[in-house]
């Protein structure tokens, strides 16, 4: 298997989770998937867009004794943007009356988590926003101070919470949730957890199992005074965080047959496109059948197979063209790292 094992799995789950807490915010699925584990799957997704772009990043740095920004984000932009653009376009066209040319804007820009007054058909998009931002920042910081790496990352898990507080504090609509500093912790977790993977030591099933039900049970916490918020900010997430980091480091180590059976395995990999195109099937307040989550799976189906991959195919023709690429030597292609880092995301509109 050339690609990261379990990871399009563990894609498969967080993916799930998302859809699901859509679906139950139109009440055609279980209260508790909006409530608590919708944001749970989105910031699985973090973790894991952290550890794979690091991943890639200090494999590049380690071969070639440099990170080459442009390719990075030429790679970057054939993986994500056509896709995307094809459904803000749809998006624009069809809800063209609840727009504003800020909305718009906000959107190509990939700045809708600062556009707080965004309509509810582009509500998703805060996430992908999130993860351009991390894409614009991330590699310039790794490539420009590399030797310190881990001491920057351990200073954004310490800032983020403190980041949380101060938005509280001032009543910042949401907490601030969808700002990128206050989710900088999620991605800058999955970037420790690939910078430290070589000296990490095994996670036994024992540990794993803790670590699960620490993931599960942790977003059950209600909040709803000071000193919980508190507990919850500065002790429980930080918590969650390392034992999601934990989980997936359990799952890359020792591959479970359900995290890489076939059918698992597709959904992880279309988990961009339908990321897309649930929203409008799943997440419309006016629409009454669950069956529409089909519509939404066509949809993404359409898309990966006649955006996402032929885009991909269209990269790899410019690099044999002979264009500036990145030489593999690794058990693990760049290329097959690359199809994995799509972005995905977001539970709260």
């Amino acid at each position: 298997m050339k690609r990261i094992p379990s990871l399009d799995g563990v894609r498969a789950i967080s993916i799930a989770l998302v859809v699901l807490g859509h679906m139950a915010k139109s009440a055609h699925a279980p209260r508790i998937f909006w409530d608590t584990y919708a944001a749970l799957g989105v910031r699985i997704f973090f973790v894991i867009s952290g550890y794979l772009i690091t991943t890639l990043l200090i494999s590049e740095q380690e071969r070639t004794a440099t990170i080459h920004l442009r390719e990075f984000y030429v790679r970057r932009a054939y993986r994500i943007l056509p896709a995307a653009l094809v459904f803000m376009l749809f998006a624009f066209t069809l809800y063209r009356e609840q727009m504003r040319w800020y909305n718009v804007g906000a959107a190509f820009l990939y700045l809708a988590n600062y556009d707080l007054a965004r309509p509810w058909i582009l509500g998703h998009l805060w996430s992908l926003s999130i993860e351009e931002q991390f894409y614009l920042l991330w590699p310039s910081v790794l490539k420009r101070w590399y030797k310190h790496r881990t001491a920057i990352l351990l200073a954004v898990l310490a800032v983020a919470p403190l980041c949380r507080i101060v938005f509280y504090y001032f009543k910042v609509r949401g907490g601030g949730g969808g700002f990128f500093p206050s989710v900088a912790d999620n991605l800058a977790i999955g970037c420790l957890l690939a910078v430290l993977a070589p000296r990490l030591p095994t996670i036994n099933r024992k540990l794993a199992l803790a670590m699960t039900a620490t993931v599960v049970f942790i977003p059950l916490f209600a909040a709803n005074t000071v000193p919980r918020t508190f507990l919850l900010t500065f002790v429980l997430d930080p918590l969650l965080l390392v034992s999601i980091a934990g989980m997936l480091w359990h799952a890359v180590q020792s591959p479970y047959r359900f995290l890489n059976c076939k059918p698992v395995v597709w959904l992880g990999r279309i988990s961009y496109s339908l990321y897309l195109w649930q929203q409008p099937f799943c997440s419309d307040p006016r629409l009454r059948t669950g069956w529409l989550v089909l519509v939404a799976l066509g949809a993404a189906c359409l898309s990966y197979y006649s955006v996402e991959q032929p885009m991909l195919r269209l990269r790899e023709k410019r690099k044999g063209k002979g264009r500036t690429s990145i030489p593999d030597t690794s058990n693990v292609s760049i290329a097959d790292i690359e199809a994995q880092a799509a972005p995905v995301g977001a539970a709260g509109d």
